[in-house]
């Protein structure tokens, strides 16, 4: 394989990860504990920073597993993948019939010094994503990668962005855009890659 044709198949690895978790963490709960956090210590740079190394915790164990994973044989490795899919989809449709993600939100919200906001949102982070749908659709991503590193990029600058988001327009985003009709959508991205996998592990 030429240089050109591997950054071609990494560069595509890339930007299927980070379509597919972008839209997934939009309406996840760290995205508005994030929000939370940003509203009460009016430190979004530095929340934002604490989020984002969380996430690099998170997307490097599920880079990991997926690449376990992707030792298996194929088929073995497509039906993981849709079923870790369906979940997802499975998940996100439930929250978007949850009218309590504003609560939730506010119970997340954790005391910190603005001088310990990085620290305090890297451990809300940390717990609240752990095993979290993103981490497992990473996890999936990277078991039927060929490039595991670019899907690990992807993924980790998905999360970043919506962080960002989180901690700029965040609180006029979730006035605008109810937060069940982006679960909803994001619950449909979820449920063609399930199907989409299926399809592949059946032809």
């Amino acid at each position: 394989m030429s240089r050109s044709e591997s950054h071609t198949m990494s560069l595509r690895e890339l930007l299927r990860a980070f379509g597919t978790v972008f839209p997934a963490e939009l309406p996840d709960k760290t995205m508005i504990a994030t929000i939370v956090l940003v509203a009460r210590y009016r430190r979004p740079l530095w929340v934002w920073v604490g989020a984002v190394a969380a996430f690099s915790v998170h997307v490097t164990v599920a880079v990991a597993a997926g690449s376990a994973i992707g030792l298996l044989p194929d088929a073995v490795v497509d039906a993981v993948v849709a079923t870790l899919f369906a979940g997802g989809a499975v998940m996100l449709f439930r929250a978007a019939r949850n009218s309590d993600d504003e609560a939730t939100a506010r119970e997340l919200a954790v005391m910190a010094t603005p001088r310990a906001a990085v620290i305090g949102s890297f451990g809300l982070v940390v717990l609240a994503e752990w095993g979290d749908l993103t981490q497992l659709a990473t996890a999936g991503l990277a078991a039927r990668s060929d490039s595991p590193l670019a899907t690990g990029i992807g993924a980790l600058l998905a999360l970043a962005s919506v962080a960002a988001l989180a901690a700029t327009f965040g609180r006029q985003l979730v006035a605008r855009i109810p937060i069940s009709k982006i679960n909803y959508i994001a619950s449909a991205v979820f449920a063609g890659l399930a199907v989409w996998t299926l399809i592949e592990l059946i032809a």
